[in-house]
């Protein structure tokens, strides 16, 4: 089989890091990575995410894959205390008013980032036809552009084998090889995630399209002042909220030169992030953010952050902003002035084509 002989090799991870290597399992593509790590002859980890809101279907799965394989899944939980304060401040079904980011960052990312941190590299299942927007450029290997591992920033290696590997081929080999799938995916869902944010997807629809559909027509975006409302859960996440973007691609810059850049011109084309740590969206951008900020390098864009909350009548005078986060350009100095980045669909795919738009 073509793709088996083509996939095979890219799964030297599992000989140069032994242990010290995991799998991330959720999806159909995983079980493929799995399939493959269990044909190589070699031992592997598998970690999972359980957010606790996961779909009967998916458990069983879980199941089925610990029986075929023999092994035992690494179950990884949200931190009961974070999750009781979410659920009793906002509800069950908060992220269908303002947005999925911050559950998902206690159910999903949190629980992430614990778990790389004791692996020196791990091994997902994406695709790069499974996301277009965000996921067009995931390389086969490289050094994590977010996520810490045991040694620190900048050691986590990530694997991508099945980066270039399409939908279909990827179905084609999982019916071949008659492994188990989602009973989901015989109702019609493609992506599966958590169940209140999963659907089905109607034919001709992107599969990730089933994820979160009711953000689609919602700006997404924090309000500059949000942060003055007298809310005690609102100023303990202000006062728990870490920096964001901290990647050594992403250079902080002073007030001083924001506003130098805006009346005349950067020494060098800078992209910036305008800020606030404790707004879920500025946290959703995240990721993106830094990997835009990885493409750039050695391009000759500069990719910046500015914290605009410590700042706001500057901000507001000053780049006219009322919600964060928000992105501008600023050509070489005698270019042209600085342009707002005017869409709320912040993905690689189309922060890029804004760059190269006005390079």
């Amino acid at each position: 089989m073509g793709i088996l002989a083509w996939m095979l090799p890219r799964l030297q991870a599992l000989q140069t890091f032994g242990d010290e290597v995991a799998i991330a399992f959720s999806g159909a593509e995983d079980v493929a990575v799995i399939e493959y790590a269990h044909l190589t002859g070699r031992p592997f980890r598998v970690f999972s995410l359980d957010t606790g809101r996961l779909n009967p279907e998916t458990y069983r799965l879980f199941d089925k894959v610990e029986k075929r394989y023999g092994i035992h899944i690494e179950y990884m939980f949200p931190d009961t205390a974070e999750t009781e304060e979410l659920v009793r401040t906002k509800g069950m079904f908060s992220f269908y008013e303002d947005g999925h980011q911050e559950c998902c960052r206690i159910r999903k990312v949190r629980p992430l980032r614990r778990a790389l941190r004791g692996l020196s590299a791990w091994i997902t299942g994406q695709r790069k036809d499974q996301s277009p927007g965000t996921r067009a450029a995931v390389p086969v290997v490289q050094v994590d552009p977010v996520f810490d591992g045991k040694d620190g920033p900048g050691t986590l290696v990530k694997f991508n084998p099945v980066s270039n590997v399409t939908s279909a081929e990827t179905w084609a080999f999982l019916r071949t090889m008659d492994v188990p799938v989602n009973e989901l995916h015989s109702q019609g869902y493609d992506s599966i995630g958590c169940e209140p944010c999963t659907r089905p997807v109607l034919p001709n629809q992107h599969e990730r399209e089933g994820r979160w559909w009711w953000e689609d027509a919602t700006a997404k975006e924090c309000g500059l002042h949000s942060g003055n409302v007298m809310d005690s859960a609102v100023d303990g996440a202000k006062e728990e909220a870490g920096d964001l973007y901290t990647s050594s691609n992403v250079e902080e810059v002073s007030k001083d030169e924001m506003e130098k850049m805006a009346t005349s011109g950067a020494d060098v084309s800078t992209m910036a992030v305008i800020y606030a740590p404790w707004c879920q969206f500025c946290q959703g951008l995240e990721p993106a953010y830094e990997e835009i900020a990885a493409q750039l390098q050695g391009t000759g864009v500069r990719v910046a952050k500015f914290r605009g909350d410590t700042e706001r009548d500057f901000v507001a005078e000053r780049f006219q902003l009322q919600t964060f986060p928000r992105i501008v350009f600023f050509p070489k100095a005698g270019a042209k002035e600085f342009v707002t980045y005017p869409s709320d669909r912040r993905d690689v795919e189309n922060l890029m084509a804004f760059v190269k738009a006005l390079e």
